[in-house]
């Protein structure tokens, strides 16, 4: 049997081992999941989580990736060989999961690989050719899914973003297709808040349909956070452990004002953001704007920043279609107890909860999103991106 035979195999099983991957904007680590899946996210799939485990970033291997997000330090040539490095990363941990599980690369049929982005613009650059007027968006992301499929003899499915922004969206939100795939529910509006970097959410309606899904990117999650601790520490600390510093601070109303100014929170849905807009230089515009307040304050006053920017998207674009029943949160962000006590203090009206599969969570949206792209079906949501209904992702055999 060719590789092609074996993939349309793959496709005709009832079930399927997938290795979900997950890195996300933080950099701290390679997110594993091995999964089981019968069925697809049409027909409401049933996942089985066979085994978790997350990788570190070595803290050399951390910067160099960091360095790639600022465009004044980035160079081509590293690019270039990061792209092969932190693909190599994927693969070494794809292959330890696997062996972790008792299991034999044979046994597994997909691997998803949607890769570390490195820069997104979500804005339209327009150009004129061959007397066409053409505009697209564009990201980038790095972790060269031909290595994995060659370092693990496993069919990879990979660069998940593109294909809807060549269909006319922004490429993200991509978990909401999970969202609705396994969180519709006949009576309940359920909210999905995941607070990873940016800080994005899905609605799905009672009885959702694909088309009924609203999603979209509320302002930043923990990365202003994140980038506030490591430079007010000195590089000693990247992250508010346990949400004390903010816990410890008090919140200055002004800053916050100057926050929520940013015009970004005034778009209308569907939109998405990154690094490039609530990353390191815009903490240090914070620093720089308001340099009488303490350090904690700062942090408490950013963590504020997370929750308004959610409550007040929410207010705007999501309750006016109707009351939520469940916020359901995700990512890095619901670790954090100070953040989630100014979650349920400013949305009182809504059951807050942690999702069970906190940590998994996003690995395992994108399994199912290279279990169903497979089987031909649409894996964006397009009115959360803004494209055609399209299939995700490249394969290589």
């Amino acid at each position: 049997m060719n590789r092609l035979e074996r993939l349309i195999a793959i496709a005709r099983k009832k079930e399927r081992v997938i290795v979900g991957l997950m890195s996300g904007t933080s950099v701290d680590a390679i997110d594993a999941v091995l999964v089981r899946i019968a069925g697809d996210g049409h027909s409401k799939a049933v996942m089985e989580k066979l085994r978790f485990d997350s990788f570190p970033f070595p803290d050399d291997i951390r910067t160099r990736i960091k360095t790639l997000f600022d465009p004044k330090k980035a160079n081509i040539d590293e690019i270039c060989t990061l792209d092969f490095i932190v693909g190599e990363m994927f693969a070494v941990a794809v292959n330890r999961i696997i062996a972790d599980a008792g299991m034999k690369n044979e046994e597994v049929d997909l691997i998803a690989a949607p890769g570390q982005t490195i820069w997104h613009h979500p804005r339209p650059a327009t150009f004129q050719w061959q007397d066409q007027s053409i505009a697209t968006r564009g990201t980038l992301a790095i972790g060269q899914s031909a290595v994995i499929a060659e370092r693990t003899g496993i069919t990879t499915i990979g660069d998940l973003r593109v294909r809807d922004i060549a269909a006319g969206g922004h490429g993200a939100p991509l978990v909401a297709y999970f969202d609705w795939a396994q969180l519709r529910h006949p009576k309940r509006s359920r909210c999905m808040q995941n607070i990873g970097g940016i800080a994005n959410v899905t609605h799905v309606p009672p009885r959702a349909t694909l088309n009924d899904v609203a999603a979209f990117d509320t302002g930043p999650g923990n990365m202003v956070i994140d980038e506030l601790v490591f430079i007010l520490s000195d590089a000693q600390e990247s992250y508010d452990r346990d949400g004390e510093r903010a816990a410890r601070g008090s919140v200055r109303e002004d800053v916050l004002a100057w926050g929520l100014s940013e015009p970004y929170f005034d778009l209308d849905p569907p939109k998405t953001t990154g690094r490039e807009r609530f990353g390191r230089q815009y903490a240090r515009r914070m620093i720089e704007k308001f340099p009488d307040a303490a350090p904690d304050d700062l942090v408490a006053t950013a963590t504020a920043l997370t929750i308004e920017s959610i409550a007040r998207a929410y207010e705007r674009w999501i309750f006016p279609n109707g009351n939520v029943d469940d916020v359901i949160i995700a990512g890095g962000g619901a670790k954090n107890p100070t953040l989630l006590r100014m979650m349920r203090e400013r949305l009182p009206q809504c059951a807050i909860e942690v999702y069970e599969h906190l940590e998994a969570k996003e690995a395992m949206a994108m399994a199912l999103i290279a279990n169903d792209s497979l089987l031909g079906l649409t894996t964006n949501v397009a009115s959360a991106t803004g494209a055609q209904p399209t299939i995700l992702g490249k394969i290589s055999l």
